[in-house]
């Protein structure tokens, strides 16, 4: 029997699904992707878009069009609640769309709660084009407009992301200082040789970094830190960490820890069946998953094999996460840093190897004329 699948979120895990969306068409099934935009953009050349390494064409998908191209609707807005009972979606906008069968990879939100932030000066490194306005915001200020830049946070996003606002700083002459703060040690989960390395990239960059103070809040571009003092700033980025949205809570739906959807090894709910999910947004029961995009990519696959066998009454296959992962991160300069368990180093080559890995895997999934749209935005 013809079965209605919804797609919620264009993300990393749901590319190969929606690359095959014409099998599922031809099988007479219907297919809806439901998105806030036109266009998904990948996280790990995120940074390089606000440096400029990457221009917006080459780190982005057009998964409205990929999804059209193949016989699916697309539907731009957000899901607000799930009804399980109903098997209905409720959007931002008060539709209400009906499934058979729903996959979910709408990704993850930098948490705010804590910092109480205030005004448009602040700048969450999450979604990514937060970082294309805050580029925007500073090579089209007026002429001999310089800024002070802070961002809050000690991971590998924050150190990628004060690393490639020096890049941006070289190239417009607009940044006038930028300081990272860390509750804790800078890349504190890494190898003490990473950490070295990673604070050798910063002081080429002139980047400040106070280490083992936290920010407490956020307001009238002051970072008000525990210790009582205030670090100013014309812009604020904030990379604490990432969460899952709070939809699948608010919707009483099977949850982990931190709020992701709590899936099994078939990455199914463990509540409603018709449920699956992938990346940042779900949990897998008995053995989280770092949140990091690799198990989103891992995910592809193994996603799209099991909503197709459930349309079709067929037996679901395990998602194995697989073993170590490797990390390399962009330190602004061409330069990467690699971390695969304790092996560390940095250098060009490290920054060839992960264009690589990353431009590869744009390759495989722009196929809906990315790279032929315009230059800057």
């Amino acid at each position: 029997m013809p079965k209605h699948l919804v797609f919620v979120g264009g993300g990393h895990a749901h590319l190969t699904a929606l690359m095959n969306l014409r099998d599922t068409v031809r099988a007479g099934h219907r297919a809806t992707l439901i998105g806030p935009s036109p266009y998904h953009y990948y996280s790990g050349m995120g940074p390089g878009l606000l440096s400029g390494i990457y221009r917006p064409a080459e780190a982005r998908f057009h998964v409205k069009k990929m999804a059209q191209d193949r016989g699916a609707t697309f539907i731009e807005d957000r899901v607000v609640l799930v009804d399980p009972v109903r098997r209905a979606l409720v959007l931002g906008s008060g539709v209400e769309v009906r499934y058979d069968a729903v996959s979910f990879n709408t990704g993850s939100e930098v948490p705010l709660d804590l910092l109480h932030p205030s005004g448009d000066d602040v700048f969450p490194v999450k979604p990514i084009e937060n970082l294309l306005a805050a580029r925007r915001r500073i090579r089209e200020a007026d002429a001999g407009k310089r800024f002070r830049v802070i961002v809050v946070g000690g991971g590998s996003a924050a150190v990628e992301i004060a690393a490639n606002l020096g890049h941006l700083g070289m190239e417009t002459g607009r940044i006038e200082g930028i300081t990272l703060v860390s509750r804790s040690t800078v890349l504190g989960d890494f190898p003490e040789e990473a950490r070295a390395q990673a604070r050798g990239a910063l002081a080429r960059w002139g980047v400040e970094t106070i280490e083992g103070v936290a920010a407490e809040s956020i307001a009238d571009r002051r970072v008000r830190l525990e210790n009582g003092a205030d670090l100013e700033g014309d812009m604020v980025f904030v990379a604490t960490g990432i969460r899952p949205s709070p939809l699948f809570r608010k919707s009483g739906l099977p949850t982990g820890a931190d709020g992701g959807l709590l899936v099994n090894e078939y990455l199914q709910c463990i509540g409603p069946p018709e449920l699956f999910g992938g990346g940042d947004c779900v949990s897998l029961a008995g053995s989280p998953l770092a949140r990091v995009g690799v198990y989103a990519v891992r995910q592809n696959r193994p996603l799209h094999r099991n909503l197709s066998a459930f349309l079709e009454g067929r037996p679901l296959q395990r998602f194995d996460p697989g073993g170590d992962f490797l990390l390399i991160l962009n330190l602004g300069d061409r330069k990467g840093l690699f971390r695969r368990k304790e092996i560390v180093w940095s250098g060009r080559l490290a920054f060839r190897l992960k264009e690589y890995l990353d431009r590869r895997f744009m390759r495989k999934f722009q196929v809906s004329g990315e790279l032929r749209e315009s230059r800057e935005e």
